[in-house]
């Protein structure tokens, strides 16, 4: 194996996300999931692995993007009719996100199969160790920032 240049990391990390998006990208269109991005799969995991409504705010949080953005993804799935805007019973200031029945049908897909590609060709050729090494490395210079 040849010597890698060890200050090259931040490019290969942003060829790693362009080739991870591209694969999510060929899947969803050949899934039929017209309308959807890359951008939205971390929206939809967060509210595929809740029970009930969502805050913006919450979201927000939880994907590390800030408000306009996330208002910009929702309304994208809202007009896809993938999600609903609810306001809070507690706060009017705050708007919660649900999934419709058609956001919900899109789990098996989006969470099963692409995700589970995704992950398979991520790591193909990974021992069990290496992933464990390679994700503790990651967390450690993620959180340098």
């Amino acid at each position: 194996m040849p010597m890698q240049n060890i200050n090259a990391i931040i490019s290969t990390i942003s060829k790693i996300h362009n080739g991870a998006n591209k694969l999510i990208i060929e899947e969803l269109k050949k899934n039929n999931l017209n309308g959807l991005a890359p951008s939205h799969g971390d929206i939809l995991i967060k509210l595929y692995n809740c029970e009930s409504a969502v805050s913006m705010r919450e979201i927000s949080e939880c994907i590390n993007k800030d408000k306009s953005t996330i208002t910009a993804l929702v309304n994208k799935l809202e007009k896809l009719e993938l999600v609903k805007k609810l306001k809070s019973n507690t706060d009017n200031r705050s708007t919660l996100i649900c999934l419709t029945k058609k956001g919900l049908d899109t789990k098996p897909i989006v969470l099963d199969k692409i995700s589970t590609k995704l992950l398979e060709q991520s790591y193909k050729g990974f021992t069990k160790k290496e992933k464990e090494d390679l994700c503790l490395l990651l967390e450690k210079m993620k959180d340098n920032f």
